[in-house]
């Protein structure tokens, strides 16, 4: 059978009772193969642009409601003002208007727990009503400055209308409104690891890989319902014998930066316009590396004079007596969402920056375009795709009109027939019939190494992180089979051995945001698995400890220790 051909009934029928010599994934790329003939009767090639937003987050965490944990939540509410419900107000008009799209979307585990954590909301719809409150003193002080009053309501409304949505529209409830869009096949959600944790620094260490990846999938089952087709390394970070980690756990691809493919030592001959496999046929999609610097590079769409300067907050230009009331007892300096000024540094206006959004947007198109069009015409009757992965911090938080710029993409992409919007799992078709390559390890951060993650400034982490995932693996071992006291000690030196491999701790360092916080943050999950491990050495527990541990460190409840266990 020619592979690509259309498969007839009979013909797969026939094939069953020849399974046993081509194995059982043989049959079930036949059945893919019936169930969706993608290129239809005609043969017509088809041509995708598939953009995958990725989304995650550091575990920063409170359970202490007496606490003022203003500084740590920071990151969070940035990003769920300024992208995860400016994202959903736009799947939502998507769909009213019945335009077609569709997507990929990486949502970790720690950022779903938080989401889902009621504490977190309450906190959040807190920190909104602390900035509305400034909003009106603030209405007050700029009466008499009628380009910063404008300003001024602009971000009120912004803020009242995050209020709404919020705790109306949605219910407090994001995740039940994303997986929404994940049911109706608009978004594809693409498991990633537990702790978004650079897998190649422990590719020696296969009892972590297991525990990251097995973890990952049950959380992604827990939020959306299913685990899908893929998996999103975190930070694309690749290694020899990857694929047959993914593929025993019946993962088919995962996306890699263009190195991967380019610099394999067989030549790729379709470049990154063309999904490839390795030779155990885990599909590999090839992303396009120029992505990101065309958005957030130095001459990127985010930079323009126009748009608004995301980095020039209230909070820090205006005097003590004029945030008296926000600023409270302590006196931290925090982005109050009141961004007055554009990057050209005149007074922001919002309807040129739209006006901007929606012409680099059909900028961006009209060339990824082109150049899937020209790909195309080399590969002949061969499908073309084109993955752009996209940060989410680049949709709302980093670059205010971030969201708008995605939508204006989205339409654009609507209203032409030439190019579709696509998704990872429907170019699968061909996986056993793609060229194989052996993927050149590399990833998609930093220079195409991930040095950032293991440089001088945070090298001191490793030393103790993999000790820490070794004696994890080993008290698996010495405690196969526990229940009770014991096993909820084990569950939660797991969660502690998985929250500090996270590679969230390292980069935050390196970047030097909450640096301080992140090497803490770092200590309490090494000092609290140590200090199970020597509780389990000595055969003491204490309950008091372990239940306020528990509350602390909340994410993964359904955790088995079981999962850092040597595989026989």
């Amino acid at each position: 059978m020619t592979p690509g051909a259309f498969v007839s009934a009979p013909a797969l029928l026939h094939c069953v009772f020849e399974v046993h010599s081509e194995g059982i994934s043989k049959l079930v790329w036949l059945l893919k193969v019936l169930l969706s003939q993608k290129k239809g009767s005609s043969g017509v090639a088809q041509k995708d642009i598939i953009f995958i937003i990725v989304a995650e987050q550091a575990f920063i965490h409170s359970a202490d409601s007496s606490r003022d944990f203003s500084y740590g939540n920071e990151q969070l509410f940035t990003a769920i003002s300024g992208t995860y419900l400016p994202l959903l107000n736009l799947f939502c008009r998507l769909e009213e208007e019945k335009v077609p799209f569709k997507l990929g979307m990486v949502m970790g585990a720690p950022l779903c727990t938080l989401l889902a954590d009621a504490h977190v909301q309450k906190q959040y719809i807190d920190w909104l009503d602390k900035r509305i409150a400034l909003g009106e003193e603030e209405l007050e002080r700029t009466q008499d400055d009628p380009a910063m009053l404008e300003n001024v309501r602009y971000c009120l409304r912004k803020l009242q209308k995050d209020k709404l949505d919020f705790t109306e529209t949605y219910g407090q409830n994001l995740l039940k409104k994303f997986r929404h869009f994940a049911d109706n096949g608009s978004v594809e959600f693409i498991p990633t690891a537990a702790t978004y944790a650079y897998l190649p620094h422990f590719a020696d260490i296969r009892e972590t890989l297991c525990a990251q990846v097995e973890t990952g999938l049950h959380a992604q089952r827990t939020f959306f319902g299913e685990t899908g087709e893929g998996f999103f390394l975190p930070y694309m970070g690749w290694a020899e014998g990857f694929e047959k980690l993914l593929r025993s756990y019946g993962i088919n691809y995962t996306v890699l930066d263009a190195r991967a493919l380019l610099f394999s030592g067989t030549p790729c001959s379709t470049g990154i316009f063309s999904p490839v496999r390795t030779n155990n046929s885990l599909v590999i999609f090839g992303q396009d590396s120029t992505v990101t610097e065309r958005m957030s590079g130095a001459d990127g769409f985010m930079r323009n004079s126009v748009y608004r300067n995301q980095q020039r907050d209230a909070g820090y230009d205006l005097p003590d007596d004029a945030l008296e009331s926000f600023l409270g007892k302590n006196k931290i300096r925090l982005q109050t969402q009141f961004k007055y000024w554009s990057n050209g540094g005149s007074p922001y206006e919002p309807g040129k920056a739209q006006a901007q959004a929606a012409a680099d947007a059909q900028a961006f198109f009209a060339a990824q375009k082109e150049k899937l069009v020209r790909a195309a015409d080399a590969l002949g009757d061969k499908d073309a795709v084109l993955v752009c992965t996209i940060p989410a911090a680049l949709l709302g938080s980093s670059w205010h009109e971030g969201v708008l710029w995605l939508e204006q993409l989205i339409r654009a992409a609507a209203a032409q027939q030439d190019v579709t919007l696509g998704q990872c799992r429907d170019n699968l078709q061909q996986q056993f019939s793609l060229q194989k390559i052996s993927p050149y390890p590399c990833s998609s951060e930093g220079s195409g190494y991930a040095e950032n993650l293991l440089d001088s400034s945070n090298n001191w982490m490793m030393r103790y992180v993999r000790k820490a995932s070794e004696r994890m693996s080993d008290l698996t071992e010495r405690f196969p089979a526990e229940s009770g006291i014991k096993a909820r000690m084990l569950n939660l030196g797991a969660r502690e051995v998985l929250l500090a491999q996270s590679g969230d701790w390292a980069k935050m360092i390196h970047d030097g945001l909450m640096p301080e916080y992140a090497a803490q943050a770092f200590k309490s999950n090494i000092l609290n698995f140590t200090a199970v491990f020597d509780s389990l050495a000595s055969n003491t527990v204490s309950t008091e400890w372990l239940c306020t541990q528990e509350k602390e460190d909340s994410i993964f409840p359904w955790m088995n220790y079981r999962v850092f266990s040597r595989k026989k």
